[in-house]
């Protein structure tokens, strides 16, 4: 079992940057591949964007490349979404999640390929 504790959430203004974190309570092979879901009210659940942790590979949501940034911490078993340039369509709970290897290389966009769920830290952008 894996633990994902996200944090970094709140409410700016649309252009401002926000960093969100997660950390994972241990590192597994379940959980090499980590990253990152929203969900707005009303809509889908969508993938934000993805890292393996050993490998380095990333996977962005189209409308996100060019602003967000994902990035790890091996040491800290640590994932953190660089958020900038954000707009009112941002806003959304954000979910850590973390899942095998095979998950970031063919299942990035399938949330349940996911293994491992964090509780979500709100992120509300104002126009």
């Amino acid at each position: 079992q894996v633990d994902l504790v996200e944090s970094g959430g709140g409410s700016v203004q649309a252009g401002g940057s926000l960093r969100l974190s997660c950390v994972a309570s241990s590192y597994t092979q379940s959980s090499d591949c980590m990253g990152w879901f929203r969900q707005a009210p009303g809509k889908k659940r969508e993938v934000v964007a993805t890292i393996s942790m050993r490998g380095r590979n990333t996977y962005y949501l189209d409308s996100v490349k060019g602003r967000f940034t994902i990035s790890q911490d091996n040491a800290k078993n640590t994932v953190y979404l660089q958020m900038n340039s954000l707009q009112p369509d941002d806003t959304a709970m954000y979910y850590c999640v973390a899942g095998s290897p095979i998950t970031c290389r063919y299942y990035s966009n399938d949330d349940s390929a996911f293994n491992y769920w964090g509780q979500g830290t709100q992120v509300t952008v104002s126009s």
